[in-house]
């Protein structure tokens, strides 16, 4: 027997007189080598094998789901075909309509989950501008009254705004200009809502700077009627007569109609002024080359 050996079996002697020994302080708790053993149990691991079921089977089923407006459950499919095929074709198509699934049954934090991942993985294929479109809808769909926070109005705006630019020849621009108008509405509502609190509260550089955001932002929405009167009342309650007559002016020139023009041009008459637009005025700049609501833009 070589040394190498002879040390070996000395080791492994050691080994098992140390176990024996310890096994004889703790005779409840060590009755076996095997009880040392986790994995030796009187109940056999049995690991669950899941089945892989076809993408096109998994992708029909998600299809037959939502015809019967079962949308959770067409976006479980969906999602598991994903998960299943990854980097497949019917990778692709299962994701786009996860996120299209979400949507219709009101899940939309996960369709813009989903259609986020649809453009961060495929953004030069057919269906990206849908998938931009679901993200933007989502938003929009979630813009609460005007009383409470906008974020959502912001979000939609600045999805829907990429999804004109980044696809100008999609069938989806045209209700994307739409909502873009109705979102924009609400933000400049919200405005409104704040800037008549700071002018009742006669806090009046307060309620002008709100007033101006939805003069110098929001042109095309029918609260910039209003907020020109607003901006009337505010500078002359100030004594700025000129940005007073300005605001007047614009507005009796854009919407002569207005029942708000009247109102302004009734403040005005009442402190001796008529209505004079100051063409170097920041309001006179804001509408150069704007079009009103409902006027042709050609």
């Amino acid at each position: 027997m070589s040394l190498a050996k002879a040390y070996l079996g000395l080791r492994s002697a050691g080994v098992r007189a140390l176990l024996i020994a310890t096994c004889g302080v703790t005779l409840a708790g060590c009755d076996t080598l095997s009880s040392l053993n986790p994995f030796d149990k009187s109940e056999t691991y049995k690991p669950e094998i899941i089945a892989e079921v076809p993408g096109e089977t998994l992708y029909n089923d998600g299809l037959a789901r939502i015809q019967k407006k079962d949308y959770e459950g067409a976006a479980k499919k969906f999602s598991l075909l994903e998960k299943q095929n990854p980097y497949s074709e019917w990778s692709r198509k299962a994701l786009i309509m996860e996120a299209y699934a979400n949507y219709e049954g009101g899940l939309y934090e996960e369709s813009i989950t989903a259609a986020k991942r649809y453009l961060q993985q495929h953004p030069t294929t057919p269906d990206a501008a849908y998938a931009q479109y679901l993200m933007a809808s989502s938003y929009y769909d979630q813009i609460p009254d005007i009383t409470r926070d906008q974020e959502k109005s912001e979000r939609a705006i600045l999805a829907l705004q990429e999804l004109v630019q980044r696809y100008p020849n999609s069938e989806y621009v045209a209700d994307a200009k739409k909502k873009i108008q109705v979102a924009s509405d609400q933000l400049a509502g919200k405005e409104l809502e704040v800037g008549r609190f700071y002018l009742q509260k006669r806090n009046y550089s307060g309620a002008i700077n709100r007033f101006r955001t939805v003069v110098a932002r929001y042109q095309t929405t029918r609260h910039v009627e209003e907020a020109l009167e607003r901006l009337t009342e505010a500078y002359m309650a100030m004594g700025v007569v000129s940005e007073a007559q300005t605001a007047a002016a614009v507005l009796g020139h854009n919407f002569p109609d207005s029942p708000w023009y009247k109102d302004a041009h009734a403040l005005l008459t009442k402190g001796g002024v008529e209505p004079r637009e100051d063409s170097g005025s920041w309001i006179s700049k804001a509408f150069r080359g704007v079009p009103q609501v409902g006027q042709k833009t050609g």
